[in-house]
């Protein structure tokens, strides 16, 4: 009887063989837009201000305004998460083809949608937050924090969070993609979007911690948001992962300590 392990490898070459349409525009084509149209915010943020963030400039956070924040948040959730989110739809799509299921780019497309909403709509607790903290001023103008006190809490929240029983569970969740179809396994299209939303569900839970440190390190910065998201990547998929969420909690707490007595 073949190992779980190569049972995951051939899923994976199957979609890599079949559905490379599905896969590219999923892993690689949105993606690498949503971290264009970042790396453009990022630039001209910290440049002229001019070009795409010139609408963060203002004094009046209108609706329109408020809309534009929220988009940025989810497209960049969505640069920063939906990469890590490949070893799922990989092993869905090769799953259906298996199986011999009809319309498997349909219920692919449908699953990962289920994944992304659960980011799109945390970026709305995230535009909220942001203005809470802007009009508190605890954030300037430039997105980041306005003390060293404010950044110290971020990173003590995000410190502390790392070290809980929720945190180990959805990480693992996050870390055995293939137990988690064989448990929740749905082959119709509803089904598929709900697969993706609880997963994405699982991630929120293993992830929505680590996102607090764009406000402490600048929502903007593409330092921080790059390194955030290998650190994501690399809990999900090390070997070390479940053990660094506990190092990193440690070093995080320190880290608020040094901030907060600076």
């Amino acid at each position: 009887m073949p190992s779980r392990a190569s049972e995951g490898r051939t899923l994976v070459e199957s979609a890599l063989q079949h559905e490379r349409l599905v896969t590219a525009t999923l892993i690689i084509v949105i993606p690498l837009v949503s971290w264009t149209w970042i790396a453009l915010m990022a630039r001209d943020m910290y440049g002229a201000m001019l070009g795409p963030s010139a609408w963060m400039m203002t004094a009046d956070w209108d609706a329109s305004h408020l809309l534009l924040l929220w988009v940025m948040w989810a497209v960049m959730m969505t640069a920063m998460m939906l990469p890590s989110a490949a070893p799922l739809v990989l092993l869905y799509a090769g799953a259906l083809r298996a199986g011999g299921a009809a319309g498997v780019a349909k219920k692919t497309y449908a699953m990962a949608a289920g994944y992304v909403l659960v980011w799109v709509l945390f970026s709305v607790a995230m535009t909220v937050l942001q203005r809470v903290l802007s009009s508190a001023l605890v954030l300037t103008l430039m997105m980041e924090p306005t003390t060293s006190v404010a950044a110290a809490v971020l990173l003590a929240v995000a410190g502390l969070y790392q070290l809980t029983p929720l945190k180990r569970a959805c990480l693992r969740v996050c870390r055995s993609p293939l137990s988690y179809l064989l448990q929740h396994w749905r082959p119709d299209t509803a089904g598929a979007f709900r697969l993706g939303a609880r997963h994405g569900a699982y991630c929120l839970g293993c992830c929505w911690a680590l996102m607090l440190l764009l406000f402490a390190g600048g929502v903007m910065n593409l330092l921080v948001i790059v390194a955030l998201t290998l650190w994501v990547l690399a809990e999900k998929f090390a070997p070390f992962g479940e053990q660094s969420a506990r190092v990193s909690g440690v070093v995080l707490l320190a880290l608020a300590l040094w901030a907060a007595i600076r």
